[in-house]
C-alpha cells in the first residue's frame, strides 16, 4: 500500500501520546461510569441563569466543574498526587486542599490544549466563568506550540535533574534534530511574541499539571449519546473525570403515590477512573454521594 499522505507529529501530539503512553504503561487504571439524573438540577440550572443573580452567563460546564469540586472535596484521593518507586515497592501520596482542574480545550483550528484551571476549590460560579473567559482571551495570543515547548523543556530539564540521561538525549534528539524536528519561533517572530505580557498568553504554568483532569467530551459532541469507557489517568495525577452530553432517557422513578413507573428523564453519564495503587472503590463513594446530593437537592446551586 502507498499512503496518500505522511503527516509528522507536532509539538502537541508528541505530548499527549508521550503523557497517554506513559499513563497506560505505568497506572492500574480501574473505575465506574456513573449515570446521574440531572433533570432537577437541569430546572435549578435554567432559573438561575435567568435569575439575574449572576454577572455572567453561565454554563453547565461551569456548573459541573463547581459540581466536580465540591464531590473532590468528599474524596481527597482523588485530587492528588502519587510518587510511586516500583522497584523498591515504594510510595508518597501527597493531598492537596487546592483544586487545580487540567481541562483539554479545543482550539478553533481543531487542536487540543490541556490548561491548568488554578485554585477552583472555593471560586463562585461567576469567578469561574470569569477565569475561564480569560484562558479564552488568552489563548487568542497564544502560539500554540511556543508554549508546549516551554513545558516540554521544563519536563526535559526535571528528567535532567532525577539523572534520567536516555530519556533527556532521546527528548532533545526528537525535538531539535531531523524531520521531526519542532518548529519553533526564531528571530523577530519570536522576539515579538515574547514581547507579548505573559498576562495575555497562555504560558507554563497554564499547562503544567492540575491536581485533576477533567474532560467533557459533551461539550464537543453534543448531540451524540453515549459514555466514555476509557479515560487516561495522567501521572503522577491519581484520577481522572469525564462528561458525556446530557440526554433523556426512560428511567424508573417513584412518583407521589409510591409507585414505580418509567419517566423520561435528563441524564448525563460521568466515568471515574482512578489510579488502583492509590484508590479502591470505597475512596470514591464520597464524592459520588455529593454529587447525588447536589441532583437530588439542586436549590444549593443557588447559592454558588
Amino acid at each position: 500500500m502507498k499512503p496518500v499522505k505522511t503527516e509528522h507529529f507536532g509539538i502537541q501530539r508528541k505530548i499527549v501520546s508521550n503523557m497517554t503512553t506513559q499513563s497506560w504503561m505505568e497506572i492500574p487504571h480501574a473505575g465506574p461510569v456513573v449515570e446521574f439524573d440531572v433533570t432537577d438540577l437541569m430546572a435549578a440550572f435554567n432559573k438561575l441563569r435567568n435569575s439575574g443573580k449572576l454577572k455572567y452567563k453561565l454554563s453547565i460546564n461551569t456548573l459541573m466543574l463547581k459540581a466536580i469540586a465540591e464531590g473532590l472535596k468528599c474524596s481527597p484521593k482523588l485530587n492528588a498526587h502519587l510518587d510511586f518507586n516500583r522497584h523498591f515497592v515504594k510510595g508518597e501520596l501527597k493531598y492537596f486542599d487546592e483544586i487545580h482542574f487540567s481541562i483539554p480545550m479545543q482550539l478553533p483550528n481543531g487542536e487540543m490544549m490541556t490548561i491548568n484551571c488554578h485554585n477552583f476549590e472555593n471560586k463562585t460560579l461567576d469567578e469561574m466563568t470569569e477565569y475561564m473567559m480569560d484562558v479564552a482571551r488568552r489563548l487568542k495570543n497564544t502560539n500554540l506550540t511556543e508554549a508546549m515547548f516551554e513545558v516540554s523543556m521544563d519536563n526535559t530539564i526535571t528528567a535532567l535533574k532525577k539523572g534520567k540521561i536516555k530519556t533527556v538525549l532521546c527528548r532533545l534528539f526528537g525535538a531539535k534534530l531531523g524531520k521531526h524536528k519542532v518548529k519553533t519561533l526564531s528571530g523577530k517572530a519570536k522576539k515579538e511574541y515574547y514581547s507579548i505580557p505573559e498576562k495575555d498568553r497562555i504560558t507554563k504554568k497554564d499547562i503544567e499539571q492540575g491536581t485533576i483532569t477533567v474532560s467533557n467530551m459533551g461539550s464537543i459532541d453534543r448531540n451524540r449519546q453515549g459514555y466514555c469507557t476509557i479515560l487516561e489517568v495522567i501521572p503522577p495525577q491519581t484520577a481522572a473525570i469525564a462528561l458525556y452530553a446530557i440526554t433523556d432517557k426512560p428511567v424508573v422513578v417513584t412518583n407521589e403515590k409510591g409507585e414505580k413507573e418509567i419517566a423520561i428523564r435528563s441524564v448525563l453519564p460521568m466515568t471515574i477512573m482512578f489510579d488502583h495503587r492509590v484508590c479502591e472503590y470505597g475512596d470514591i463513594v464520597g464524592f459520588l454521594n455529593r454529587i447525588q446530593d447536589i441532583c437530588d437537592n439542586p436549590e444549593q446551586i443557588m447559592e454558588w
